[in-house]
Parts: structure tokens; C-alpha cells; sequence
């Protein structure tokens, strides 16, 4: 019988039910597959790769799946997300009302143990790593839910363990060079590291659900010519929803991106980059920070919020910086950020520290960066906190109206900033720059 490179772990004969250890039956897949795969070229091909295709159920994950070949696509049939937050957050006596309690669809449950010391490499659900030439390519995971189950004490007198976004669990964890990587379609949820990659060329992360995870996306090492693009994305408190680092050709884009995450998007020496068309929304300042010397970036067309936490359990946490660090951060030269709309949405009484004027973007040190025809909006909210999560934030976000206006700084240039160009992008008394080294024109007023 002619061997098939299309594996359903529900009907693979290994002794083992894929539900009770999803791990060993994936692993023990891929050991068939490298069985059947030994010739390098066979009629210039050889190595064809395999689908291993896990239908709709629940599967344990007792042991971490390694993979160190390429062309392998893990696919399930539903991304499975939904909101375990919310349900940690209902008291538990209203849980036999609820429709569900777990996410669902093709669903992973790691179960991996961790502790403090446990290295992060132990603790993903997929580890892939393979050393030498050429570099492991064309692994997907599509389709499919990676759930880290629960949240864990982690020592801060958080009232409620399931809040702390820290269980050292990781969903997937990719620990060297790698070529045309893809995840699509996936849901990440309660993992403290949805998604870490090292290194990476020609990766796509694409239309993903990563969400209620300490942190979403991770690149890692460096990388060039990626992208992230049409997910919807939402980190804990403390950790990162996007970070790079020492990236190049690096596209962001068209990324619906929530709150609590101690940032949007965290660009560390990231360079000639795009951020465009996402909507970005945060209850702290450092939305967007370009960092350590990342030149050459284009910050376009981006809706920016920033408003407070209208979630009584989860009012008490923010990310500590001060609302003079700015929605937008930047240290580094030859940047261009046009045509982005900043929304700061926020009663004074929430403003940190009290009586400042909150700062738009704050262009901490660099030379020759372009911040122009930028658009303003700086109100108090009038919002009303509420026990429900979807209702609280989604009132705070259709309430407009005519509140009344708060003062702040569109712009600020530090004095060790120069031979920046500002355009448009505020008024005479709302940019604080040194006009003697950077090239400054106000947005027009009206006279009165």
C-alpha cells in the first residue's frame, strides 16, 4: 500500500489516544514521517513534507512535540478562542450559567509542568529547533487552540491568581534560524508567551487570535523581511502584545491590537520597518516605543487610544511609566511618523503624576526624523466603570459627545534631539521643541 503524507491523529495506530497525550502522538507521527522521508532526491524531489490534521475535540499535552524537519503543516479545524478571563472574573457560583467554560475547536491543552526554573525551551507546547544547513523552512501551524489553561500565584497579592499572566508556558517556541514560517489562523490563549521565534526570515503571522496571554508575539534574535499582519492581539499588564528586536523589513500591519499589554508594539534597534493601517488601544502611556537607535521606520495611518481601565477587577494594574513618556516613544534617527490619528481619552483625575500634561509622541533622542500632519484628539472621558468587561469597555469606546478638553503636548523634543522636521503636527503652544535645532511648523489655528 503506497504510504500517505496525510496523517489524522485520531486514526494513527501508535497505542496512544491523541486526547489523553496529543504530544507523544504528534512526535511519534514525525518520527514515521523522517521513516518514510530518508532519500534527499528522488526524481529531484525526496522530502515532501506532511499534514498532521487534528479534528475538533480537546487533546491533552503531556509531552512538549519537538520538530526538526521542515514542511510540515499542523491543521486543525477552529481556532477555538474564547474569553477565559472573563469567566475566572464571573464568581464561580454563576458558572452553571454560563453557555461554556473552555475554549473550544481544535483545542491543546499544555499541561507541561513549569516552575521558576524552568528554562523556556521545556515549557512550549512545539519546540522546533534543528542546527546546521539549510535552516529548518516551511513548518505552519494553522487552525487550531493552544491553551495554557490557568494563570498561577506568582507572589503580588494579586486577589485573584488567574489575573497574574504568569504560568511560564509558552504555545509555540522556535530556537533557531528558520525560512518561511507561517501561523494562521490560531488561537493563543492564558500561555505567559504565546508566540517566541529566534531569528527569523520570511515569517508570517497572519490572522491569529493571541489574547489573555502574558505575552502575544515575540521575535526574538533578529530577523528580516516578516510579517504581522490581520491579527487580533491582547497582552497581559506585563508583557509585550508585538516585540522585535533587531529586525529589518519588518511588516506591521492592519492588526487590531487590545489592551492591558505593557505595550502595543515594542521595537527594539528594529530598522527600515512598517507600521500601518492597526488600530492600537491601551490604558497605559508607551503604546509604541522605537527604541535603541531604530532608524528608518514608517509609523502611517495608524488609529492610536489611549483611555482608562473601565474593568473594576482589573483597575488596580498598569504598566508604571508616567503619562509624560508619551502614546509614542522614540529613540532613534530617520524615522518618518505622518498620518496617524491619537486619541487620549481620559479624565484628569487618572492623569499620572497629577497635573501633568500628558505627552502624544515623545521623541526622545534622535536626529532627522519626520513627525508630520499627525491629527490630536484630548478630552476627559466621563466613562463609568462596570463589573462586566464587554460592556464597560465597549460603552467607554462609543461614548463621544462634547466633553470637555484637557491640555497636552502633541509633541516634545528633548534637548538631545536635533535636526528633526515637525509639520502639522500641533500648535504653537502644544509642541515643546528647541526651534533653533529642529525645523518646526504649527497646524493652523484660527484666529479668535
Amino acid at each position: 500500500m503506497e504510504h500517505s503524507n496525510y496523517y489524522n491523529v485520531m486514526n494513527w495506530q501508535s497505542g496512544i489516544d491523541a486526547r489523553d497525550d496529543i504530544g507523544k502522538v504528534i512526535n511519534s507521527i514525525i518520527a514515521d514521517i523522517k521513516k518514510n522521508q530518508k532519500n534527499k532526491n528522488v526524481h529531484d524531489g525526496g522530502m515532501p513534507g506532511a499534514v498532521i490534521y487534528l479534528p475538533p475535540d480537546d487533546y491533552h499535552l503531556k509531552t512538549q512535540v519537538k520538530i526538526d524537519i521542515s514542511f510540515l503543516k499542523i491543521v486543525g479545524s477552529g481556532h477555538g478562542f474564547t474569553s477565559s478571563s472573563i469567566r475566572y472574573n464571573v464568581p464561580e457560583r454563576d458558572w452553571p450559567k454560563l453557555h461554556e467554560l473552555w475554549p473550544g475547536g481544535s483545542r491543546i491543552l499544555n499541561e507541561l509542568p513549569t516552575n521558576p526554573n524552568t528554562d523556556e525551551t521545556n515549557s512550549a507546547a512545539f519546540l522546533v529547533q534543528r542546527s546546521g544547513d539549510p535552516r529548518i523552512s516551511s513548518v505552519e501551524f494553522s487552525n487550531f487552540c493552544i491553551d495554557g489553561l490557568h494563570f498561577v500565584d506568582d507572589g503580588t497579592k494579586e486577589n485573584n491568581k488567574e489575573n497574574t499572566y504568569v504560568n511560564g508556558k509558552t504555545g509555540i517556541y522556535v530556537a533557531s534560524a528558520q525560512d518561511s514560517f507561517k501561523i494562521s489562523g490560531m488561537g493563543f490563549v492564558y500561555l505567559e508567551h504565546g508566540i517566541t521565534i529566534y531569528n527569523a526570515d520570511a515569517l508570517t503571522i497572519h490572522d491569529n487570535f493571541i489574547a489573555e496571554c502574558g505575552n502575544c508575539i515575540e521575535l526574538r534574535g533578529w530577523g528580516q523581511a516578516s510579517k504581522v499582519t490581520d491579527n487580533l492581539i491582547g497582552a497581559g499588564f506585563k508583557g509585550f502584545s508585538i516585540y522585535a528586536e533587531h529586525f529589518a523589513q519588518l511588516l506591521i500591519t492592519a492588526n487590531n491590537i487590545f489592551p492591558r499589554g505593557k505595550s502595543s508594539i515594542h521595537l527594539n534597534a528594529v530598522t527600515r520597518s512598517l507600521v500601518s493601517n492597526n488600530i492600537l488601544h491601551s490604558f497605559y502611556p508607551g503604546m509604541v516605543l522605537l527604541e535603541n537607535q531604530s532608524a528608518e521606520n514608517l509609523i502611517s495611518s495608524n488609529h492610536f487610544l489611549r483611555d482608562h481601565e473601565p474593568w473594576i477587577p482589573m483597575q488596580v494594574h498598569d504598566n508604571g511609566l508616567p503619562d509624560s513618556f508619551g502614546l509614542l516613544f522614540i529613540n532613534g534617527n530617520n524615522n518618518t511618523i505622518t498620518g496617524n490619528h491619537f486619541s487620549e481619552i481620559i479624565d484628569e483625575q487618572y492623569i499620572k503624576p497629577t497635573k501633568t500634561k500628558p505627552v502624544i509622541i515623545n521623541l526622545s533622542s534622535g536626529e532627522n526624523n519626520l513627525i508630520s500632519n499627525n491629527n490630536f484628539v484630548a478630552t476627559e472621558a466621563n466613562a463609568e466603570a462596570g463589573q462586566s468587561a464587554f460592556a464597560a469597555q465597549v460603552d467607554s469606546l462609543l461614548q463621544v459627545g462634547t466633553p470637555k478638553k484637557i491640555s497636552f503636548i502633541s509633541v516634545s523634543i528633548r534637548e538631545s534631539a536635533s535636526e528633526n522636521t515637525v509639520l502639522d503636527s500641533g500648535t504653537e503652544s502644544q509642541v515643546k521643541l528647541d526651534k533653533n535645532k529642529n525645523a518646526f511648523r504649527p497646524t493652523p489655528t484660527l484666529k479668535k
